[in-house]
């Protein structure tokens, strides 16, 4: 079903691209298939000890936001590995970010506004984090030649016409700021305001980089013209439609 892993092979979409609404669902439940084996990975040693350290020192407190906090960060940590991984791929470095996103976040707690969006708020932390190391190093960020896509090993799954793996390959072909954007409103599920306000962007900018993250991520899997059409899974998509954001 892959037609092509060379992303100069697929032409680049239209600022206004839009694909049709089957596919787009179709989408959105293959990436959260895909992050949802991420997210259920073990975590590393080092981030165990670390999270321990934190519930040592909680059991001294008796400040309810501050408990509030730590249960927030404990039930946010599947989403930033995810996170990690669509940034840095599978390895020693997305643990690493996340390791130290938690540090961070709870160094700087006090800087948390209760009743916002706290997930919102350690992916703006991983990301800058992130993009912080990479200018430190003086490394592209780009993948061109597949090292993002190599590192990640997930277990193919054929009943949806294409495996994970040829998902995950076909996503680590895409631009690093289409790809992170696709994963936060996709499969994070944030809204293209928080994502803007991350990023520093206008929020038609954000719309405009996830229709065009779409649209080539389904040329990428070979979902183009009347092929479309023929797929079964986007006739199964048509009747048992996934509910999508954007």
């Amino acid at each position: 079903m892959l037609l092509s892993l060379d992303a100069t092979a697929i032409p680049e979409p239209a600022e206004n691209a839009s694909l049709p609404e089957p596919v787009r669902d179709h989408l959105g439940q293959v990436l959260r298939e895909l992050y949802a084996a991420h997210q259920s990975a073990e975590l590393s040693p080092s981030l165990d000890a670390l999270l321990a350290q934190l519930t040592h020192a909680l059991d001294a407190q008796s400040d309810a936001d501050l408990r509030d906090f730590h249960a927030g960060l404990l039930k946010a940590l599947p989403s930033l590995r995810a996170f990690a991984i669509s940034m840095a791929g599978r390895g020693a470095e997305a643990d690493d970010l996340v390791q130290e996103t938690v540090l961070r976040a709870w160094q700087n707690r006090e800087r948390f506004t209760p009743g916002t969006n706290l997930d919102a708020w350690l992916f703006t932390i991983m990301r800058n984090h992130f993009y912080s190391l990479r200018r430190k190093r003086s490394r592209e960020v780009e993948d061109d030649d597949g090292q993002y896509a190599a590192q990640l090993a997930v277990a193919p799954r054929q009943d949806h016409g294409v495996s994970l793996m040829e998902v995950e390959r076909a996503l680590g072909r895409l631009p690093p700021d289409m790809r992170e954007t696709l994963v936060l409103v996709g499969v994070q599920e944030l809204t293209y305001e928080q994502v803007a306000t991350m990023m520093g962007v206008a929020v038609g900018t954000i719309k405009s980089r996830v229709n065009r993250a779409r649209a080539r991520l389904a040329a990428l899997l070979g979902y183009t013209g009347s092929e479309l059409q023929a797929d079964a899974l986007i006739q199964s998509a048509l009747t048992n439609r996934v509910p999508h954001r954007g």
